[in-house]
């Protein structure tokens, strides 16, 4: 059904502007082994006083804009210790002015800004009444347009007003966890998905437990390819499609006490090198209660567009996973905050133009979708997508889409899905909920309004959205207005 009429949005006039100054440290990698074997032989031919002087420098300059520099300096040594060409023992400050040469700042946020999610803050002690917590994740752009997410909270008070904590002056990359464990039947599985099945391959992972390691893994691959050396270029890609779904599938962990916007998702894995896109957070429960914030993004190497799937409890520990499957294809695929009839839910647009429902008993594994909308009015006849996970109300699933128009204008609308059956459309704005205003217009990607996530409070439906792929801004809506909009007639 469709629904008649404009329903109100009232802007805020809250802003998240991207900030150059927020820097976190990352390894430098030269472009070729031997350039790096240069400069680890030039700074071995520096006298004690030298190497104390110039790392002086360095700390003087830059350990005031970052926190546990030094440490990460002495990890960085680690990584090119391979290039020194004796075991001579080196003292401490030697070790971090080598590391500190193969370090860098990266202004992750330097670009812009934007298509942000929100979802309620796990801590929701000491509040006003009727106000809520929140945590917002916004897809950060710096240098070579290679995207991270990034975090901020705030609070939605009972009158719908919006407040952002102001961010520290910190930020700092996750660590990745080494001892993280894999599972054996599901590693199994998604390498059978990829087609990759071969009798080594089954010698290795008949080794393994049930749980197993990276270094697990390293090790049991590198027996197999010993005790095979003699098909070598045969056992090759299976060895390297291994490695890269374990690297696909990887655990990372920022310091609990850190403050939220400290907290960084950073491209890891060979997936991801050009950036992770438009992470769409919901916080998920399950039917025995287990409260679970996940998130589908897309994961970027420059020429592979894949979709993957990120799980935290505490935003300070996060499970980064491939999804798998036929349907696992395109951008823009949003969970349902909850199992439906025992079954995971999804929406999605593998085709880039139609918003399709999804289900599956397994949630990394999708392999039916069902076409539900189409592009319809003139304003969303390029294509048509979700703009976040469905909003659960009395009167159905809302959901928020996305349209492309003429001149590829981005605006947002509104649909109702059935709540017993989600490929069933009940309602649907025939107008666009929120179009960019002349002052939305200019930035990174002009006439864009677009969102990956909201959120229902006090009657109010709130609307985080970007403005032109730069900053980010706040909308809110009367909820009894728009589900009155959609149910109109039907």
């Amino acid at each position: 059904m469709t629904a008649a009429g404009r329903v109100t949005v009232e802007r805020t006039g809250v802003l998240l502007r991207p900030n150059n100054a927020r820097v976190l440290y990352r390894p430098f990698e030269p472009p070729s082994r031997e350039r790096a074997m240069k400069i680890v032989a030039r700074v071995m031919e520096l006298c004690e006083p030298e190497v104390e002087r110039q790392l002086a420098g360095v700390l003087s300059e830059f350990h005031g804009r970052h926190q546990r520099l030094q440490q990460f300096f002495l990890d960085r040594f680690e990584a090119v210790r391979h290039h020194l060409l004796t075991d001579r023992p080196l003292a401490e400050s030697r070790r971090q002015l080598i590391g500190a040469y193969f370090t860098q700042e990266y202004a992750l946020e330097s670009a812009a800004l934007f298509n942000p999610s929100i979802v309620w803050h796990p801590d929701q002690t000491g509040l006003p009444e009727g106000s809520r917590r929140f945590i917002l994740s916004l897809r950060a752009v710096g240098e070579g347009h290679v995207s991270s997410v990034g975090f901020r909270s705030g609070l939605v008070n009972a009158e719908g007003r919006i407040g952002i904590d102001p961010p520290t002056g910190f930020v700092t990359a996750p660590a990745v966890v080494a001892n993280a464990l894999y599972d054996k039947e599901l590693f199994s599985r998604k390498l059978a998905e990829l087609g990759v099945v071969d009798n080594v391959v089954g010698m290795v992972f008949g080794e393994l437990d049930d749980r197993f390691t990276l270094g697990d893994l390293n090790a049991a691959v590198g027996r197999a390819a010993r005790r095979h050396r003699g098909r070598r270029s045969d056992w090759e890609p299976y060895e390297r499609a291994i490695m890269a779904l374990a690297r696909a599938n990887y655990e990372i962990e920022c310091d609990p006490a850190s403050d939220i916007s400290e907290r960084v998702i950073f491209p890891y894995s060979p997936a991801e090198t050009n950036g992770i896109e438009d992470a769409r957070f919901v916080q998920f429960t399950d039917d025995d209660g287990t409260v679970t914030y996940c998130a589908t993004f897309t994961a970027f190497d420059g020429n592979v567009v894949l979709p993957q799937f990120v799980e935290t409890a505490d935003f300070v520990r996060f499970r980064v996973s491939t999804l798998n499957g036929s349907e696992i294809a395109g951008k823009g695929m949003a969970l349902f905050p909850r199992r439906i009839h025992g079954n995971y839910a999804m929406l999605s647009r593998q085709d880039g133009e139609n918003i399709f429902s999804m289900e599956s008993d397994m949630l990394h594994f999708w392999h039916s979708r069902r076409l539900i909308m189409k592009p319809t009015e003139p304003w969303e006849y390029v294509q048509l997508g979700n703009c976040g996970s469905p909003l659960e109300t009395e009167a159905g699933w809302l959901v928020l889409t996305h349209g492309v128009g003429p001149m590829r204008k981005y605006s947002i609308g509104a649909v109702l899905l059935d709540l017993e059956d989600p490929s069933r459309v009940i309602g649907r704005l025939r107008e666009p909920l929120l179009s960019p205003t002349e002052n939305e217009r200019a930035g990174y990607v002009p006439n864009v309004v677009y969102s990956c996530g909201a959120a229902i409070h006090a009657g109010r439906l709130v609307i985080p959205y970007s403005m032109s792929d730069y900053v980010t801004a706040f909308a809110t809506v009367r909820l009894e207005e728009l589900l009155g909009a959609l149910t109109a007639g039907a």
